[in-house]
């Protein structure tokens, strides 16, 4: 079996209207579907193994990331569309959209003929209840990000909406086409957000419905017929084929491997790199490599011992993301050379910012006054430096990856300890503040992804009060070309890189098996999984 990757190419696309239209540009690995070697089959169903509950069916709520969103993005649909073949926006809900000159200000001409799984139509009075109930959320929403100097949404007439920042949010036509971002009716956001997390209150546009929802166990969604509004660039813009699909929650792995090759199972998510030679003989897989932050090393600059740039620098050098990459996972996975992945819209590579040298770490720290204890731990005026990093158990080879850096942190005199946990466990502790590292990683196909975390202001904010960063999220946030954009997020990631707020060490590539009779499974840009309305199964 063949894994393709497609190579990465670059556009531009500009939107349309009478307002000075933003340029946008992405590059991206493009997303593999599962194969097909005859026309789609209408019917049957889908039993597809997530790793995690979604914890919450609200697509702008706190859910457990990939798997919730997998779930959610069945259900609504978006404004624009990014296609994952190059990172352009086209229309989905939105048939064009025009900024004016500063990016404060976005226009929305809106397809008419769609309507909500209830019946009832959409049209500019939902877009607006929807920004304005993601607003309302504020932190507890995943969207809150986007929304940064949001001001109002106004209904021009029933088919066109204006959105309104204080200030300019050039990031805006990009996040509109996420999940987080989804339209749904005016009955869900007449109902209290913290009570749509069994998604009972969620009502979309999108090509399926909710049948049931059994948490930790299980999430069944049922085929609109009248589906008919899916993006002209997508292979299938009408009803989905499938009559069904079961989203199974299998935590374990190598459950969820056994599972497919048994037969209990059509496809699994999350697949393990260990897994991939035993897998690829005998099922198709789906691979795309992330956007976004790369996994690695985040600190919190609000702890004192991390606040300081001598610690971080040597934490960075006593650090082998090459080595890691190897003894963890395989060559789908790229070894990080940004904080940025190297198929995200503005990347640029850092990698010569900070090498691999636990000599010149262990130096640095003595020359700070960290001396070395009797046992191997560093301390300085009564304080050792131990560390407490918290990650999440959902992905199998991070516990390798930070063991072995764990014993590499040790070699330098840096003490580390490890706190997993479930996505809700650890969300708690990220809320906490009672934690100095985060191994994490964070995918979108825009480098706006890096503001939410790097920003003194962002939703996520690490705390490093860095006001020459500041000023360049501020300066990417009003820039409506592509070029200087990309020139822009460059700045960015030589900032975070010379400051050391992270370490990276390896990219994400996602991974999918399903059986042989599956088709057209793919992923969207964000390497999530698309919307489903292109599979289908010769059982059917």
């Amino acid at each position: 079996m063949t894994i393709h990757r497609t190579p990465i190419r670059l556009v531009v696309a500009i939107a349309a209207g009478t307002a000075a239209a933003l340029v946008m540009a992405g590059c991206s690995s493009g997303g593999t579907a599962s194969s097909s070697s005859s026309k789609p089959v209408d019917g049957g169903s889908l039993t597809y193994a997530i790793a995690n509950d979604p914890i919450t069916l609200n697509p702008t709520g706190t859910g457990a990331g990939n798997d919730t969103l997998a779930i959610t993005r069945q259900l609504v649909d978006s404004l624009l569309w990014q296609d994952p073949s190059d990172g352009s926006l086209k229309p989905w809900l939105a048939t064009k959209y025009s900024a004016n000159a500063d990016a404060t200000a976005f226009t929305f001409d809106l397809r008419s003929g769609v309507t909500f799984s209830d019946g009832s139509a959409f049209d500019a009075t939902a877009v607006k209840d929807t920004f304005d109930d993601i607003a309302k959320a504020g932190a507890s929403s995943t969207a809150a990000a986007y929304f940064s100097g949001y001001q109002e949404t106004k209904v021009v007439d029933d088919d066109t909406v204006e959105v309104d920042f204080t200030t300019p949010n050039a990031a805006f036509p990009n996040a509109t086409a996420s999940v987080a971002l989804g339209i749904v009716a005016p009955k869900t956001t007449e109902t209290p957000f913290e009570d749509r997390a069994d998604g009972t209150a969620v009502i979309g546009t999108g090509p399926f419905t909710l049948s049931s929802y059994t948490k930790n166990t299980s999430t069944v969604l049922t085929k609109r017929k009248d589906y008919d509004w899916g993006p002209a660039a997508r292979s299938n813009t009408g009803a989905a084929h499938l009559s069904k699909v079961t989203f199974q929650v299998v935590p374990e792995a190598s459950v969820r491997t056994g599972s497919l090759q048994s037969g209990q199972l059509d496809a699994i998510s999350s697949v393990q790199p260990s897994d991939v030679d035993t897998l690829k003989s005998q099922y198709e897989l789906v691979t795309r490599a992330n956007p976004g932050q790369v996994f690695g090393l985040t600190f919190n600059q609000k702890r004192p011992l991390v606040s300081d740039l001598v610690v971080r620098r040597a934490i960075a050098q006593a650090v082998d993301p090459k080595t890691v990459r190897d003894t963890s996972l395989n060559d789908l996975f790229e070894v990080a050379t940004s904080v940025l992945g190297s198929t995200t819209p503005g990347y640029s590579d850092t990698s010569s910012a900070i090498s691999y040298d636990p000599a010149a770490a262990e130096q640095a720290l003595d020359e700070a006054g960290w001396k070395t204890g009797s046992d191997g731990i560093r301390a300085k005026d009564g304080q050792e430096l131990r560390l407490k990093l918290i990650w999440i158990t959902n992905f199998g080879p991070n516990q390798t990856s930070l063991e072995l850096i764990q014993q590499e942190l040790r070699k330098v005199g840096v003490g580390l300890t490890l706190e997993s946990g479930t996505v809700p466990q650890y969300l708690a502790n990220t809320t906490s503040g009672d934690w100095d590292l985060a191994w994490d990683n964070s995918s979108r196909a825009d480098g706006d992804v890096l503001r939410s975390k790097f920003s003194s202001d962002g939703a996520q904010s690490i705390g490093a009060a860095d006001g020459t960063l500041d000023a360049l999220f501020t300066k990417e946030l009003s820039q409506s070309s592509a070029t200087e954009r990309a020139a822009t997020f460059a700045a960015i990631q030589e900032r975070i890189a010379s400051q050391v707020d992270f370490v990276p060490v390896h990219e994400l590539t996602s991974i999918i098996a399903t059986t042989k009779d599956v088709h057209g499974i793919a992923f969207g840009a964000d390497t999530r999984l698309d919307q489903l309305t292109g599979a289908w199964t010769d059982a059917a």
